[in-house]
């Protein structure tokens, strides 16, 4: 009996233990339910001016075709266009070749959806609090999060400080804020057929699909990333995986929900490989409307995880013995050609007098696959230094873009819409800031596209002033200042020999702030960037 009791003295105390600590591990995670909710002013602005009727000039004439062809984390050094050797891009070459080819082409952020939020709309997205990525999950409980934080290997991924996260509900409201304009809502307003096959990523629920923004069809998948084509054992097909946590995740979930491939709002059981297959459909689409103004955009996922390619590709890479790099380089060669098909295909229906091709990267190369290291630019995916910002860029427009036209100073990809606009006669709404340009007139005119240019990512943030730029890194307290017309590599930082430009730089990213909003949606994670003894955080 006294042996019984010494016992229930031991245990009841331990259970009570588990039960507190069972208690606070499952414990639901304070929730926000605030609703995103898009800019009043600025919605009735955008319905205005959708109802208004064009300019009568710009309904006269010809109307241009417009192509946007977007690549997703391509290096710009990964393509023989800016002499990389790794993967020859002859279609890619000769596109820029037929007009010009930018050398220092930068993207509005280093990451995909903020930096498509910008590309579409021809604003910072910071302007409307696209800053971050949407979320598609937050934790739940303690439980989910201190695992996440201190049980799984993240890699350089870093879990933020907990915070109330938006639930379901407020997840739904996520996206491309309503209340603005993309190049889509501008075309169609102009009587254009619009398109988009690929990649969309910029909010997958009632409001924000590609068919409630502008676009006509769409062809493709909502989230960051999908399988090239369903993991199986086709022989065909060489899957390479990362050990990386993304990796997993993304192959466990790359054709599941917003995963799955798309035609307009039916979902298709796809077994084609999808660069080869978004191809096909641009094809189509333009053999559809080639007898009427269009607009097509297409978001490549190529070369984004994961790592897929046919083996035709594959074998163009004999002498590359790294298995990862020789599936990544295929994968460039295959959107390679898949660029090639669609030229191919405008040339084949007489269209290239009146078409306008735009092609870029969504930002740099993701360096954290080891398949590219953007050298000899600095840093890659999600930094500000010129390896996650400074992307392959080219344009072309027969008769208009005089071939084998180079342009040195800065532009970027919030120009985009700025030159469709022009391109297709369209005005712009009064009610909003835009930040691009005409790149087309820029470009024949040979004037400066921007005397600054802004990134923001939380307190990462960066400008480039002329040849100056400036780094900083809020959460370690770094910055870091350069001189890009002798330092383009980022080797030498100059802050300490410069204070006063420093300051300088730091007093114009303040007025440029003064123009921006809070992010509408907080980010669950950051990077971490290590340059030897200096570290460089980025909010995601």
């Amino acid at each position: 009996m006294a042996t019984y009791k010494k016992i229930i003295k031991i245990v009841i105390p331990i259970l009570i233990v588990l039960f507190i600590l069972a208690a606070f591990l499952f414990w639901p995670i304070n929730t926000d339910g605030t609703l995103v909710k898009e800019d009043e002013k600025l919605a009735e602005g955008k319905k205005e001016f959708l109802a208004s009727k064009p300019k009568s000039d710009s309904l006269s004439g010809k109307k241009t075709n417009i192509i946007i062809l977007l690549a997703d984390d391509l290096g710009k050094y990964d393509i023989s266009l800016y002499g990389g050797k790794s993967t020859p891009t002859p279609q890619i070459d000769s596109l820029a070749a037929s007009g010009v080819t930018f050398t220092d082409g930068y993207a509005s952020a280093a990451i995909c959806s903020p930096s498509r939020a910008g590309l579409i709309t021809g604003r910072y997205q910071e302007r409307f609090g696209h800053e971050y990525q949407p979320g598609d999950r937050y934790p739940k409980n303690n439980l989910e999060y201190y695992a996440f934080k201190y049980l799984l290997n993240t890699n350089d991924w870093r879990l933020n400080d907990k915070i109330e996260y938006p639930n379901d509900a407020s997840i739904k409201t996520q996206g491309l804020p309503k209340s603005e304009i993309t190049f889509a809502d501008l075309a169609k307003r102009q009587g254009y057929a619009t398109g988009i096959i690929g990649k969309w990523h910029l909010g997958h629920n009632k409001g924000f699909f590609p068919l409630d923004r502008g676009f006509d069809y769409h062809y493709g998948f909502y989230q960051a990333f999908s399988l090239y084509v369903p993991e199986d054992d086709n022989p065909d097909i060489i899957n390479h995986h990362h050990k990386d946590f993304t990796d997993k995740m993304i192959w466990g979930k790359g054709r599941v929900g917003i995963g799955q491939i798309r035609r307009d709002t039916t979902v298709i059981d796809e077994k084609e490989y999808l660069t080869e297959k978004f191809a096909e459909e641009a094809e189509a689409f333009i053999d559809k409307n080639k007898n009427k103004p269009f607009l097509l955009y297409i978001p490549f996922n190529a070369p984004h995880t994961p790592f897929q390619v046919r083996k035709k590709y594959y074998d163009r890479f004999p002498n590359v013995k790294d298995e990862n790099k020789r599936v990544y380089f295929a994968m460039i060669s295959a959107l390679d050609d898949a660029i090639g098909r669609i030229r191919e295909k405008v040339k084949k229906e007489g269209l290239e007098d009146n078409t306008l091709i735009i092609f870029a990267s969504d930002n740099g190369g993701a360096d954290y696959t080891f398949a590219t290291t953007n050298a000899p630019l600095k840093g890659g995916k999600f930094s500000h230094f010129e390896g996650g910002i400074n992307v392959p860029f080219a344009l072309s427009w027969k008769g208009k873009i005089k071939p084998h036209t180079v342009y040195k100073q800065p532009v970027s990809t919030l120009d985009f819409f700025t030159t469709i606009a022009s391109a297709i006669g369209s005005d712009l709404p009064k009610d909003r800031v835009y930040d691009g340009v005409d790149l087309v007139k820029t470009v024949n005119e040979n004037k400066v596209a921007h005397k600054d240019l802004y990134w923001r990512s939380g307190d990462a943030k960066a400008i480039r002033s002329g040849d100056w730029k400036l780094v900083i890194s809020g959460k370690t307290h770094e910055k870091w200042l350069y001189n890009l017309a002798s330092d383009k590599s980022e080797t030498t930082d100059l802050s300490q020999k410069n204070p006063a430009k420093v300051k300088e730089l730091q007093t114009a990213l303040q007025n440029w702030e003064k123009g921006l909003i809070k992010p509408l949606w907080p980010n669950l994670t950051y990077y971490e960037f290590n340059f030897g003894k200096q570290k460089y955080f980025v909010d995601l």
